[in-house]
C-alpha cells in the first residue's frame, strides 16, 4: 500500500493480542481528561489504564464489536447489530470496579450520560480509538479510523463517537465528524463532545 508503513496497516485484534493492545491504550489514553478523572493516582495510571482496557477488549468488544490494531494503535468498533450485546455483563462490571476502586461510581454515572447522547438510530459506535504518543504521526489512528469508516459506508449508516479531549476534535472533523453535543459528566467530571458522521456514499451512487 504505498504512502502506509506496514506497521501502520490495519489488522484484526484478537484475544491473543491482549496484553499489546491494553498497553498501547494505557499509553495513548495517560493524558486523556477523562481518564485522568478516572484514574488520579499518576504513580498507578497506566498500569491501571492497562487492566482496564485489557478487560473492555477481551470481554466485551473482542466479543461483540469490530476490533483491529496496527503495530502501535487499536480501535474498538460495535456495529448496530452488536450493540445491544456489548453491554457489559455482571462479571465484567465486578471486574471494572475492581480496577476502578472508588472511582467506579463515577465511572457508572459517566456511561449513563454518555449513554443518552448516543444517537437513536442505526449507526457504528467508535468505543475507542487510541495510539502510543511514540508513534505519533506515524498514521497508525488515522489508518484505524479510516478502515471502520470504511465498514459503515459500506453498510450506508452514520457513524458516532465521544470524545473527551478538545485537542482530538479536529482530527475527527477531517474526517467528516461533527460536534452534535458538549456536555459535561456528572460529579465535576470533564466536557465530552458527541459527534457524528453522515455516511460517504461512493461516488456517482444515488439515493433512491
Amino acid at each position: 500500500m504505498i504512502g502506509m508503513s506496514m506497521t501502520s496497516i490495519p489488522k484484526t485484534a484478537t484475544v491473543d493480542d491482549a496484553a499489546l493492545v491494553g498497553r498501547t491504550l494505557a499509553r495513548a489514553f495517560d493524558d486523556d481528561p477523562m481518564m485522568r478523572w478516572f484514574f488520579p493516582d499518576d504513580s498507578a495510571r497506566e498500569a491501571s489504564l492497562g487492566r482496564y482496557f485489557t478487560t473492555l477488549f477481551t470481554r466485551q468488544y473482542a466479543r461483540h464489536g469490530v476490533c483491529e490494531r496496527t503495530d502501535e494503535a487499536a480501535a474498538f468498533w460495535v456495529p448496530p447489530q452488536g450493540q445491544a450485546q456489548a453491554v457489559p455483563d455482571a462479571e465484567t462490571v465486578q471486574e471494572l470496579q475492581n480496577i476502578l476502586g472508588d472511582r467506579a461510581q463515577l465511572f457508572r454515572e459517566a456511561v449513563e450520560a454518555a449513554a443518552g447522547h448516543t444517537p437513536r438510530e442505526p449507526h457504528w459506535y467508535l468505543a475507542v480509538i487510541g495510539a502510543d504518543p511514540a508513534a505519533q504521526g506515524g498514521g497508525h489512528g488515522a489508518a484505524l479510523l479510516r478502515s471502520g469508516l470504511a465498514k459503515a459506508d459500506a453498510a450506508g449508516l452514520p457513524a458516532a463517537l465521544e470524545s473527551s479531549k478538545a485537542s482530538n476534535l479536529p482530527f475527527y472533523e477531517h474526517f467528516g465528524f461533527t460536534v452534535r453535543d458538549e456536555f459535561r459528566l456528572p460529579g465535576g467530571g470533564p466536557v465530552l463532545w458527541a459527534m457524528r458522521r453522515d455516511p460517504h456514499l461512493p461516488t456517482g451512487s444515488r439515493g433512491k
